[in-house]
């Protein structure tokens, strides 16, 4: 079975992650190892995703290597890491952000601190729109970080993301705006003018929005990932939610 274009939706494949808890469990009771990997393969989908994408973003930012590392070297000791450490995993509902936490223990022991830069959010309200147009151009030039991981990207037959307003107006009284944003501007335009601007935030905006969203954790699940208290991943999921929507109203012109 294709586990998952059989379960399409992302809080369904959290589900299915989490119904292969007792038989992993059991795999590794028996020290069948085997077993144990050949079940994980098909859980690790969303994660594979989510490391390729991590790395693209470092090596464009400078932070890895050019060449060095490919996902799946990350992967072949996530799974090292995942059997010998599954007695961490406390319950069914642990199991995927647990594997997602443990990938990020990889990657951050890999990949150059990202430095906390805020200027971009500071000023994202005074960018003129050839200025965004260029950053987008550049964007859309580099931002790929390495034709590999391009392609991986590409070969993981992942769903495409939710649509990204959603995720933005989350209020009620915002849905006007974006119906003028969608008429204006198309699904398309807004996906890259989105991923420009979460490119260009920090790193803990980033990730946490990107685990809400695309991945669609709680806050709870996204803290014991991070590591961070609930109140940190609440503060940064409204930020990076605040400077998408002011990067829309100032690129685009549109009305609060």
């Amino acid at each position: 079975m294709d586990t998952l274009k059989y379960y399409e939706g992302k809080k369904e494949f959290n589900v299915f992650v989490a119904s292969t808890f007792s038989d992993l469990t059991q795999f590794k009771q028996q020290n069948d190892q085997a077993q144990f990997n050949s079940l994980l393969l098909k859980d690790l989908h969303q994660v594979k995703h989510y490391i390729t994408k991590r790395l693209a973003t470092a090596l464009n930012k400078g932070n890895l290597p050019k060449g060095k590392y490919k996902p799946d070297d990350f992967i072949d000791q996530l799974f090292i890491e995942a059997y010998d450490h599954f007695d961490e995993v406390e319950n069914k509902e642990g199991l995927h952000p647990w594997l997602f936490k443990k990938a990020d223990e990889l990657l951050e022991d890999t990949i150059v601190d990202e430095e906390f830069d805020d200027y971009f959010l500071k000023n994202i309200d005074d960018y003129s729109r050839p200025e965004w147009d260029a950053m987008e151009e550049k964007f859309s030039t580099d931002g790929g970080g390495d034709l590999v991981m391009i392609d991986e990207l590409d070969d993981i037959s992942y769903p495409k993301n939710d649509y990204v307003l959603n995720h933005v107006f989350v209020e009620d009284d915002k849905k006007e705006i974006m119906d003028k944003l969608d008429k204006d501007l198309g699904k398309e335009n807004i996906r890259k003018h989105a991923a420009m601007v979460l490119h260009n935030l920090p790193l803990p905006m980033r990730t946490v929005f990107e685990l809400a969203t695309e991945y669609q954790f709680s806050m709870s699940q996204i803290a014991m990932i991070r590591n961070q208290s609930i109140e940190d991943v609440k503060e940064l999921l409204e930020n990076a939610r605040k400077g998408l929507e002011a990067s829309l109203f100032n690129r685009y012109g549109v009305q609060k």
